[in-house]
């Protein structure tokens, strides 16, 4: 299948899910993470293993200089205060000047009026991906706060699929919401990434991770985000599979899912892949 080619059957989404990790490998795109200080290093760790080079750059006054340099840009809200958001703003309108894709994780975006409101603003920006959980996406939907659990979701990814779809219809983002079936639409196609294990809610910052990784993706293919997405979530949800066949607990999971997305082949990712349409 030709790396450009759009999927058409359950079956051409392993082999787009290979290809685009190979371009990820080679290429190593730079991928420019303002994101909070929870999630810095397994963020980091992820696109190193992926094959990505990860860049923490949170100054407002390096943005002007690096940000352009850039291949992507993630923008997480996790750990949240008013001077960051100028920081936030002005990479995202960067990105969009230079037609770099960009890509939103509202975290607990429905937990105030002060984060609902600043994440309401950066959608507005025009990010290519947002990717939350039913909660977080639920909140930015109805514009309205909702019940939460800190940045954990009282909802379950399939409750938020039509108010995913009229994010991403009225956002023109590709919106995709993280649960126990990954659901990833641009507001006509809705699909599922059917991989990962239970035990990945017990690491903190596997949301972050997975939001940075499909940074990565959309980097080295921005034309064919909702497809970069829905792999990204597959393969980081494949090396939480893998890792956990060795790990004991959550902390020796964190260890393997990172050696399980570094050393993931073309033989394990083609066969553990599992997008379907919704």
């Amino acid at each position: 299948m030709e790396p450009n080619s759009q999927p058409n059957s359950t079956q051409d989404w392993p082999t787009r899910a290979w290809n685009l990790l190979c371009k990820l490998r080679d290429q190593s795109p730079l991928v420019q993470c303002i994101t909070n200080f929870v999630s810095m290093d397994l963020m980091a760790n992820t696109l190193l293993s992926a094959g990505a080079s990860p860049a923490m750059i949170h100054s407002i006054e390096e943005i002007p200089d690096f940000t352009p340099h850039a291949r992507s840009l993630c923008i997480n809200v996790g750990t949240f205060s008013l001077n960051r958001l100028p920081a936030m703003k002005a990479a995202a309108e960067l990105a969009t000047k230079f037609g770099k894709p960009w890509v939103l994780d509202p975290v607990a975006a429905g937990a105030s009026g002060f984060r609902l409101n600043a994440c309401l603003e950066l959608v507005g920006m025009k990010p290519t991906v947002i990717r939350g959980n039913g909660s977080e996406i639920i909140a930015l939907s109805k514009a309205s706060l909702g019940a939460s659990k800190g940045v954990d979701s009282s909802h379950e990814s399939i409750d938020a699929i039509e108010a995913a779809k009229s994010l991403a219809q009225a956002s023109g983002a590709i919106v995709a919401v993280s649960g126990a079936v990954d659901i990833i639409t641009d507001g006509n196609r809705v699909v599922g990434a059917h991989n990962g294990v239970p035990m990945m809610q017990k690491i903190t910052a596997t949301g972050c991770a997975v939001t940075a990784l499909i940074a990565a993706f959309v980097a080295v293919d921005p034309l064919h985000a909702l497809e970069a997405t829905a792999s990204a979530l597959s393969i980081f949800g494949i090396a939480g599979e893998l890792g956990m066949k060795m790990a004991k607990g959550p902390a020796s999971l964190r260890m393997h899912l990172i050696d399980s997305l570094y050393g993931l082949d073309q033989s394990a990712l083609l066969s553990h892949t599992k997008i379907t349409s919704l």
